[in-house]
């Protein structure tokens, strides 16, 4: 999990499956308690990192499109 804010960061999980549902790229993985979970791919390693992220060499863990969207769903939440 490289995700920089989810609760699993830093873990480490065997890859049982890399497919595209719900609308995104997903992972799939078995957690301790042997139940198959799934989660966007690009919280993992299973991707490249974004372009982004590395040419801010650290400084910024969030892209634009994230951005965006996170600022779409706060503005529908209110």
């Amino acid at each position: 999990m490289t995700h920089p804010f989810h609760p699993l960061w830093g873990r480490e999980y065997d890859l049982i499956d890399y497919r595209h549902f719900w609308s995104e790229d997903r992972v799939v993985y078995v957690d301790e308690t042997g139940q198959a979970r799934s989660l966007p791919a690009r919280w993992t390693s299973a991707v490249a990192e974004d372009p982004a992220v590395v040419v801010s060499a650290g400084r910024s863990h969030f892209r634009v499109a994230d951005l965006l969207e996170l600022a779409k769903l706060v503005r529908g939440a209110v």
